[in-house]
């Protein structure tokens, strides 16, 4: 089994990106195949985590789940989770915890720590749990897109995480925004309802406003300052 601890970049497995799921369908079978109980999805349930369950659920419906509930999230988040659940009811959905409650990240850190130190806050109730929630896991699956941003162009379908020490599967590396609203509207699956409002990309409510372009679509994400991604995907 491929590990953190045991890289072979020469031994990665390729997928056919021209395939009717650019590849992402058969990087999903090899990496329940490869990985077993040892693998975890971590969503968010934005657009491109729809389509992921939908098509994790036709290879493991009992797949699990882990979602970072941040306790910032918008309404329309936790709407978007409760119609996942009545959709596919035997995958294992888990709404994560940060350790700290946001009065008590308040009381130890100040008012508004999204505000004054953003990234501390995303390491407090992003990071962190991911950290705790992938303990048990030797892989995990993200739905990072090549197209996303320049952070995101060269990631490959697997790769090794030095951020969490695992293996990180990205299965929708090749498709594009229009292949992702496709898919959605071909299968009639529910999705995020701020979607409609101009929100490409969705993380906690006082970080997240519709895009400033949709030549970018994470410009609605941490505006003004600078930063561009929670920490999740960065090294």
């Amino acid at each position: 089994m491929m590990t953190y601890e045991h890289w072979e970049h020469h031994t990665l497995p390729d997928f056919p990106s021209d395939s009717e799921t650019r590849g992402a369908r058969e990087a999903l079978k090899w990496a329940y195949d490869h990985y077993d109980d040892q693998l975890m999805y971590a969503c968010s349930f934005g657009i491109e985590g729809i389509v992921l369950i939908d098509l994790i659920s036709s290879i493991r419906p009992d797949a699990s789940i882990v979602f970072l509930d941040t306790n910032y999230h918008f309404q329309e988040t936790y709407d978007i989770i409760d119609k996942v659940k009545q959709r596919y009811p035997s995958l294992h959905i888990h709404l994560k915890q940060p350790a700290l409650t946001i009065e008590e990240q308040i009381e130890t850190y100040g008012e508004d720590l999204w505000k004054q130190d953003p990234n501390m806050c995303c390491q407090l109730r992003k990071i962190i749990p991911l950290k705790e929630a992938l303990e048990p896991a030797t892989a995990w699956i993200s739905g990072l897109r090549r197209e996303q941003s320049n952070t995101r162009k060269h990631t490959n379908y697997v790769n090794q995480d030095h951020k969490f020490k695992k293996i990180k599967i990205c299965p929708l590396i090749h498709w594009t925004w229009k292949e992702v609203w496709r898919y959605v509207h071909k299968h009639q699956l529910d999705y995020h309802a701020l979607h409609d409002q101009g929100y490409p990309s969705i993380g906690c409510h006082p970080c997240t406003k519709p895009a400033i372009s949709m030549e970018d679509l994470r410009s609605g994400r941490w505006t003004n300052s600078g930063k561009t991604e929670c920490g999740l995907h960065t090294d």
